[in-house]
Formats: C-alpha cells, structure tokens, sequence
C-alpha cells in the first residue's frame, strides 16, 4: 500500500492501518477512477476542463453528458439510442447496477414533471435541522418556505 499523495510519513517503515472501507469500492477508489476515464476516453467522451468528474460525449446531433462521483454514475442525453448503446458498453466494461430514473444524488432530491425537473434539498435540510435540535447544538437553523423573501 503507498500513503497519498501529499502525505509524508514520518518513517518509511511504518504503515497505515484502514479501519473501514472509504467506499464500497474497497480500498481502490483512484485505480477504477483510472479504469473508467479510459474506458469513456475509448467510447470517445471528453472530459470537462472544469470538472474532472464531468464527462461529454458528442457525435453529429447526439449528446451524452456521464458524472461520475465516487462509484455512482449519472448519465442523460438527447439521444435514446446513444444512450442504450453506451449503457450496453459500460455493462460489458464494468458490473453496473441501473437504478432507473434519477430520483435522490448527493442530497438533492429530483422530481420530474411535464415540464421539466424539479431540484430540492428539503430532506437534506430537514435532517441537518433534526440534528441541530437534537445534538443541543447552539448554532442557529432558519427554514425558509418558497414563499420567503415574496
């Protein structure tokens, strides 16, 4: 096992000792982060200059748009058949599990309507509150309803 990057141990003898999995991925998060870049580089996705877990994918009037986040992906599109296509790809690259339609991401719940999405924290929100309460914590917590501010 090598320390991370920008860790200097003090000794080049001693080790470090992982008390639990920093995700499900075990103990090789970077090395299927390096994985997955290359297989989307070979399905010729580009990635973002601005976010290196933002990845896109353009041919003729086709575009894909992958993020990755740890293990979970999020991909969308303007193009149903690009987009079962690449999901045929990753399957036979990697062991995915497709959850369907995006309904909850990094605390952001998504609803869908005609008309387009609908983004809110309120659950995020709701717990960070609860917990405020219940830890005795003298930081103050305002929530606001849509109606705030009009």
């Amino acid at each position: 096992m090598k320390p991370p990057p920008g860790f200097a141990p003090p000794s080049p003898y001693l080790m470090c000792k992982l008390k639990k999995s920093l995700s499900s991925l075990g103990q090789a998060p970077r090395e299927w982060y390096y994985k997955s870049v290359i297989a989307l580089q070979d399905y010729n996705f580009k990635p973002s200059p601005l976010d290196h877990s933002l990845f896109t994918y353009h041919r003729g009037e086709a575009f894909l748009v992958l993020l990755v986040y740890v293990d979970d992906l999020i991909l969308t599109g303007n193009s149903p058949s690009h987009y079962v296509a690449f999901k045929v790809y990753l399957n036979d690259q990697f062991k995915l599990k497709d959850f369907g339609s995006l309904k909850y991401f990094l605390g952001i719940e998504v609803a869908r309507f005609p008309k387009g999405l609908f983004l809110c924290q309120w659950k995020y929100t709701l717990i960070f509150s609860l917990k405020q309460v219940y830890t005795g914590s003298n930081q103050h917590c305002f929530l606001w309803s849509k109606s705030f501010g009009s």
